[in-house]
């Protein structure tokens, strides 16, 4: 659930943070379960997909999985050393707000929240990809279709105010861990060397590959901030914030490199490029039929729980930025069992539309909706990230060991930022930047709700000149008693 600071709390903050917020003694999570929502929210059902997007780039993707899983861990330890100097829950939009402005935050919180809708889409569109292992719906109508169920079923199960997902949740992120981790090192030893492919495919400089599929990778990373959303109900944020965001993208990390080599190197290169259910062909390469269907089965339940939890947080990001002004007021409307009807009902039908859309146009429609995810992703953290950037540098702290150190982080993942940026590819940045900056009307309209642009009330008419000459009279020196 993504919440953020009212803007009481936000007013008692210092204007430079503080240096030492006090532990919030009325937390529930600690270190062990912020590093597991960490965990939970990294692993989604994209990763059940990813492996067969990154093989068009070859074997070097993999060298762009280490260069994204180092900058997620500098995006990850910024986060925690902001949460220190700006304590409440909300992250990367928080902290834009605090140390940018109300504008850059809200384009933050914009951004981030096409995030959640695209990466909901994504999500719908790897988990058709794992029913269609049973169904055979091979047209993109059909997958269409799905992908809309997908979607749909979520949110009713929200709509309902279901209170006790969190269990299904944990049980289904276990299966998929459990899951991930046998295929990654059981695989290992049905490896064989013939099945990588080429290590650049044609087309591709090693630039260029390592750029366009680090862009891909980053969806599989979409979770590192959890801990800094939820800072408030964090114990010891100061301490806790940080580790579990570096432990838990570690974990992941390695259960993410050895799969993705498992897969690589039990899944034959040309079959892997067309495979929709890459983990499901791999079980089948080693163990037989009988094994794709049980992966395959983990792995739509694996989906449906992602899509229950991306459903709720696709309505708790309008819901938390229009509490705070930013966003219109419909998205704060509640039925009576507290399910946020309104956000919830608002992102489906945008959810929908963007499912359709790339469906109607797009070849490899899972690529096409990561890598707008990737760009809208990257501006939340750029921002984020810069923010710790001001802060080290503009309010000229002593130099010392541990100020070099937090400076080279800070630099690394603001460079890591605008680098995802450029790898998302031209199409994403286009159609993400006009999705970007349609929010600016909705920002316009949201301050003239609030009558900040030309309301009557601010509206003063201009005096005549007989006024403007009295009172220029009245307020010129007194030339006389000089």
């Amino acid at each position: 659930m993504t919440t953020t600071s009212s803007p009481a709390d936000r007013q008692a903050i210092p204007p430079d943070g503080p240096e030492k917020p006090s532990d919030n003694t009325s937390a529930t999570l600690g270190l062990p379960a912020a590093t597991a929502l960490v965990v939970g929210s990294i692993i989604g059902t994209g990763i059940f997909l990813l492996p067969a997007t990154m093989a068009q780039y070859g074997t070097i993707s993999l060298v762009a999985l280490l260069v994204v899983t180092v900058g997620a861990l500098a995006v990850a330890s910024v986060f925690g050393k902001l949460s220190t100097r700006i304590p409440g829950s909300g992250g990367p939009y928080v902290y834009a707000r605090h140390g940018l402005g109300e504008f850059p935050a809200f384009l933050s919180a914009w951004s981030y929240y096409i995030t959640v809708l695209a990466g909901d889409a994504a999500i719908s569109v790897a988990w058709v990809g794992y029913v269609n292992y049973f169904l055979h719906w091979d047209s993109k109508p059909g997958q269409a279709f799905l992908a809309i169920v997908g979607v749909c079923i979520p949110t009713l199960i929200n709509l309902a105010g279901l209170q006790k997902v969190g269990f299904i949740q944990t049980i289904v992120t276990a299966a998929k861990f459990l899951m991930l981790l046998f295929v990654s090192l059981v695989g290992l030893f049905f490896l064989k060397a013939a099945n990588f492919g080429p290590f650049i495919t044609d087309g591709n400089s090693w630039m260029g590959a390592i750029s366009s599929a680090g862009a891909v990778v980053l969806f599989a990373y979409s979770g590192v901030e959890t801990a800094a959303i939820v800072a408030s109900r964090v114990r010891n944020p100061e301490r806790n914030i940080s580790r579990s965001g570096l432990y838990g993208t570690l974990a992941c990390a390695l259960v993410y490199f050895l799969s993705t080599v498992t897969i690589f190197g039990t899944v034959p290169h040309d079959k892997l490029l067309k495979s929709s259910a890459p983990f499901a062909d791999a079980m089948v390469n080693m163990f037989g039929g009988a094994w794709g269907g049980v992966v395959s089965a983990l792995a739509v339940l694996s989906g449906i729980g992602a899509l229950i939890g991306w459903a709720t947080v696709c309505a708790e990001v309008p819901y938390a930025v229009a509490q705070d002004n930013l966003f219109p007021k419909v998205f704060t409307k509640q039925s009576r069992n507290g399910a946020l009807w309104a956000a919830l009902s608002i992102s489906l039908a945008l959810k929908i539309v963007l499912i359709l859309f790339n469906y109607a146009g797009a070849a490899n429609v899972f690529e096409t909706v990561v890598l707008l995810t990737t760009l809208t992703t990257a501006i939340p953290f750029l921002l984020g990230t810069s923010v710790q950037l001001f802060w080290l540098i503009a309010k000229g702290r002593q130099v010392s060991q541990t100020f070099a150190r937090d400076v080279v982080i800070a630099v690394f993942a603001v460079a890591f930022s605008f680098w995802l940026i450029y790898g998302s590819g031209s199409e994403a940045v286009f159609s993400g930047t006009l999705m970007v900056f349609a929010g600016v009307v909705v920002y316009i309209w949201v301050k003239g709700r609030r009558g900040e642009y030309g309301g009557k009330a601010d509206l003063v008419a201009d005096p005549a000149p007989a006024e403007v000459t009295a009172r220029a009279t009245d307020t010129a020196p007194d030339t006389e008693a000089v």
